[in-house]
């Protein structure tokens, strides 16, 4: 994000800028990205009270900004909700303000959607790529490695070649909170990787040098986005009709674990969630899977 899109809506109140950088600073924990996205929010809400301000707005000025975002799902609404009481509660433990307006604002209601995995038949479809390219060596193992280690897009992108441990088929990565952990690799994917690294990499590096090992077509670490368009346009070719994304490789590796009776421990430490609630969505998809067989048995139908 850059830095002018913040200086544009400090000019309504000039205090917003010690106040907003101050704040980002305490999310140092947070990835970049997750700072840029809430910058972006407060950003959006500053524009939304260009003649006041925020520092010194009541529960039903909170209120109502959150009620004017009708196109908006509840879960958008509470995320908006959460970033915006942060920022308040660290305007009040600052002493900048007395007052929360957020305190007693009830979170919208948020309705669990199981998330969308692809089949095993829809992820042979989508790995099966020619690898006749440095582009192709490229993508094919970045498809092969999350889902066969399940790791965030941002992860892979950020991955260094000292995370690397192939000898061992291992990979260190760091998720969020910068917190650590090693996944292991298939034999597919390993074989995908080393042909990238001995056939493709170099190639796309040209003269240049990068401690990354995914690279762009401009010699630089690629970025999510640059993948995402990738895997809209594969999608697109090979005819799967489902709304992709590469978190939807990440469900489909942790549902496919269940559902081959790995232990929902182990999916919680390979996925790198802090909470085994958050993994425990998976068995659902486990779970409607079994029924859906269930019902197909012809000694049920009898």
């Amino acid at each position: 994000m850059k830095n002018n899109n913040l200086e544009d809506v400090y000019k309504y109140n000039p205090e917003l800028k010690k106040y907003i950088e101050e704040y980002l600073y305490t999310e140092y924990n947070t990835s970049k990205n997750t700072r840029d996205s809430y910058a972006y929010d407060l950003i959006n809400f500053v524009r939304s009270f260009e003649n006041k301000n925020i520092a010194y707005l009541k529960k039903e000025d909170i209120q109502e900004y959150i009620r004017k975002e009708k196109d908006k799902s509840s879960k958008t609404k509470a995320h908006y909700l959460t970033v915006l009481n942060n920022f308040y509660v660290y305007l009040t433990n600052n002493n900048y303000i007395s007052d929360n307006p957020c305190e007693s604002i009830k979170m919208p209601k948020i309705e669990k959607k199981l998330p969308e995995f692809l089949t095993m038949e829809e992820v042979d479809l989508l790995l099966d790529i020619r690898s006749s390219t440095a582009y192709d060596l490229r993508n094919k193992a970045m498809l092969e490695m999350l889902y066969a280690t399940g790791i965030r897009i941002s992860e892979l992108c950020n991955l260094t070649m000292s995370n690397l441990y192939l000898e061992d088929e291992m990979v260190k990565v760091f998720g969020k909170g910068s917190k650590e952990r090693i996944i292991p690799i298939n034999d597919i994917a390993l074989h995908a990787l080393q042909e990238y690294l001995r056939f493709g990499r170099n190639e796309l590096l040209g003269t240049k040098d990068s401690e990354y090992v995914f690279i762009s077509s401009r010699h630089t670490k690629i970025t999510r986005q640059a993948f995402f368009k990738f895997l809209k346009k594969i999608c697109e070719e090979k005819g799967i009709k489902k709304n992709i994304s590469p978190h939807m490789l990440r469900h489909s590796f942790a549902t496919h674990l269940l559902n081959n009776g790995a232990d929902l421990r182990v999916v919680q430490e390979l996925l790198g969630h802090s909470d085994i609630s958050t993994t425990q969505i998976y068995t659902h998809l486990s779970n409607q899977k079994l029924e859906s067989e269930y019902e197909k048995h012809p000694l049920i139908n009898k």
